[in-house]
């Protein structure tokens, strides 16, 4: 009896060893699996009770229970649930009785981390708006633009921005566009003052009828933003990489987001004695390269690091919750059936799927790069892009595993190993990322060929080391007799586009390289990339201290390529 039974027993530990040398995430994909499945049962189970229990809904709920807690600590201040509750019934009034705004209104918030931020989206919540948020380095024409895209009734924006503002007042004073600055008082014509009458007005609570059409699926704002999970919040104005660790041991912060390029400017501080001495256990963000991962751990202790995929617009989500360095994110079999996606066969002169015979995508085979396409589902839906058709329907994908399948292209060349761990390979189509945002390189060109010397410009992103996404280049075609005006170029571009939306390298090129559709080819000239050794065109690189464009010199692209110079 006791020979079977350990003969079963014996048995039983060598399969369940072959089994986890063939699945060795077996277990954590059964437990994700089961959160995923736990988490569905139970928003199906509220939505059932309360159909329309919105964000604001849940901050209320919070701001009553715990009134007394901290909800955000900012320079020394901090307000608590019952303070962020009552901030914004006064900036709701306000905003009712003197932008006359109502429910369905969509409001133009530019301004920079600060409480009044927060308080401005649960007031507007209070009364049914969307916020509309733009993004913080915006100016000039690419200002106007998104502006457009929204329908904002109302713009709101900080004193920090005011030149900006004024400098398209004309045209937003044409669309019919109110503008409010976030000060005590203003003196100039189409601006009016908020501050002051956020401060007069009453903190008293509102009717939820005045947002009784609202639902759990109305946009909490067009860019999304997650409600409150009852937790404190340590909000800072701006960035810091040598205050960060200070601060985090200051506030005893356990929990801190990031985007790679934050973790990288951590890694690039000098070392010092206190680089552990912090309770930070979780950092949780995306584009975060393997490089600076493994360094980040070896310099600041063991700290559980979550990498996601996932975009505003998108209709699905990845999370790397195993923690396999370098992944954005993993998939299993509960993740296949809910979120059907795949990787197809892209090809990247041509800019365009690949297809077989019967007109059909090509799915790649394991380990190798595709193009990552998600199923468009009732469970997983695609909302577009507001008052732009066109742009979403550029999005979708049709006719990819089956005739009459519709599939959303998420613009991310993806390789998938034999584990289910996803890896991001690049960027394709008309953006790029640099400095953790997003670059639309028809927005840059149609700013370059704003200038007097300029014909066409062609706009990219290159690979550079040590460095996350791609820089952004631009190959210029100029007028018949123009030169290049380095100093006036860098005084258009530094005015008109975002820092991190500045070309850093100039490429002259007046006889370009056409398709027989007569469009530029970017293939090519992402490949040469700016090596001034095989590069014959004249090359410019960026100079923000001399406030132009220098030539680009074969030390100067050393050094770059070495690592000594960072962009």
């Amino acid at each position: 009896m006791m020979q079977t039974l350990f003969t079963i027993l014996s048995g039983s530990a060598v399969i369940l060893l072959l089994l986890y040398r063939k699945f060795p995430y077996f277990v954590q994909d059964v437990m994700h699996a089961r959160l995923n499945i736990w988490i569905s049962g139970q928003r199906a189970k509220f939505l059932q009770t309360m159909p329309y229990f919105t964000v604001l809904d849940r901050f209320l709920e919070l701001a009553k229970k715990q009134p007394a807690k901290p909800f955000i600590i900012f320079e020394d201040e901090l307000f608590t649930y019952g303070d962020g509750d009552l901030q914004s019934n006064k900036v709701a009034r306000a905003l009712r009785q003197h932008a006359g705004l109502r429910e369905g209104d969509t409001v133009a918030l530019f301004l920079g981390n600060q409480p009044l931020f927060v308080w401005l989206l649960l007031g507007l919540a209070k009364l049914g708006c969307a916020p509309a948020l733009m993004n913080y380095g915006i100016r000039a024409s690419p200002l106007l633009q998104c502006l457009s895209c929204t329908s904002a009734k109302v713009l709101i924006a900080d004193a920090g921005v005011r030149g900006a503002v004024e400098e398209v007042l004309p045209s937003l004073r044409q669309k019919g566009i109110r503008v409010f600055i976030l000060g005590e008082a203003c003196s100039s014509e189409g601006l009016e003052a908020l501050s002051d009458k956020i401060q007069q007005a009453s903190d008293q609570p509102l009717s939820p009828q005045l947002r009784a059409q609202v639902k759990a699926t109305t946009p909490t704002a067009y860019f999304y933003t997650s409600g409150t999970t009852g937790i404190t919040v340590v909000l800072k104005r701006k960035f810091s990489a040598s205050q960060f660790w200070a601060d985090c041991r200051r506030h005893n912060v356990t929990v801190i987001l990031y985007i790679g390029e934050i973790l990288r400017y951590l890694c690039n501080t000098p070392a010092g004695a206190d680089d552990r001495r912090h309770r930070v256990r979780v950092v949780v963000g995306n584009g975060l390269r393997a490089d600076v991962w493994r360094l980040f751990l070896q310099r600041f202790g063991k700290i559980r690091i979550t990498e996601f995929y996932g975009s505003s617009d998108g209709n699905t989500a990845l999370m790397n919750y195993p923690g396999r360095v370098g992944a954005v994110g993993k998939v299993n079999f509960y993740h296949r059936r809910v979120a059907p996606y795949v990787l197809v066969q892209f090809d990247p002169e041509r800019e365009e799927l690949v297809r077989d015979a019967y007109g059909l995508c090509v799915q790649v085979p394991t380990g190798e790069t595709g193009l990552f396409l998600s199923k468009i589902t009732a469970r997983n839906p695609f909302g577009g892009y507001l008052n732009n058709p066109e742009q979403t329907e550029r999005k979708k994908v049709r006719d990819v595993v089956e005739k009459g399948d519709l599939f959303l292209n998420s613009g991310d060349l993806m390789k998938i190993d034999e584990d289910g761990f996803v890896f991001f390979q690049d960027r394709v189509g008309d953006t790029f990322r640099w400095k953790g945002e997003n670059v639309a390189t028809t927005e840059v060109a149609s700013i370059l060929t704003m200038m007097d010397s300029v014909l066409d410009s062609n706009v990219y992103g290159v690979q550079l080391p040590g460095h996350e996404g791609r820089a952004g280049m631009a190959t210029l075609t100029l007028k018949e007799g123009k030169t290049l005006d380095c100093s006036e170029t860098f005084a258009h571009i530094s005015h008109s586009l975002p820092q991190f939306a500045w070309p850093q390298f100039i490429r002259i090129q007046n006889d370009p390289e056409l398709t027989g559709t007569f469009k530029q080819v970017k293939f090519r000239l992402v490949k040469e990339g700016f090596d001034p050794s095989t590069i014959r065109d004249p090359l410019f690189i960026v100079d923000p201290g001399r406030k132009t464009y220098s030539p680009l010199t074969q030390d100067c692209y050393d050094s770059i390529w070495s690592g000594k110079v960072k962009l």
